[in-house]
């Protein structure tokens, strides 16, 4: 995919974006008014699925003003699996305000155990 990952969510506080997309719910990108790209995404390996799940709000209210937080939530509770075929999970949640709004973008990710249910966040 060409994403350099490892950067914290928090690299966006203070950065006014132009664009918020999200590709095919397999990731979103983040286009900052200085150039720089960043996104969210999983490289999809054979034994695990890795998706957005819901956005609460719109990402539209990213654009245009300047980040006031960006923050990462990870949960693994066991009564919380999409399904009880699940061997094991991740919920991940990203919660990024602005002064016109908050957004909650939601991923889960299901394995064997044995593959990454992780969300990377990274720059182009």
């Amino acid at each position: 995919m060409g994403w350099r990952d490892g950067i914290e969510l928090k690299v966006l506080v203070g950065k006014t974006l132009t664009e918020c997309r999200n590709v095919n719910d397999e990731h979103i990108v983040f286009v900052c008014d200085d150039g720089t790209e960043y996104a969210m995404y999983h490289d999809q390996d054979c034994c695990e699925r890795v998706s957005v799940e819901d956005i609460v709000g719109d990402l539209a209210d990213l654009v245009g003003s300047p980040i006031l937080s960006a923050e990462e939530v990870s949960s693994t509770d066991a009564d919380k699996a999409l399904s009880e075929y699940d061997d094991s999970f991740t919920w991940t949640f990203y919660r990024i305000s602005t002064i016109k709004g908050t957004v909650v973008i939601r991923w889960y990710g299901t394995s064997n155990g044995y593959y990454s249910e992780s969300v990377c966040f990274g720059l182009n």
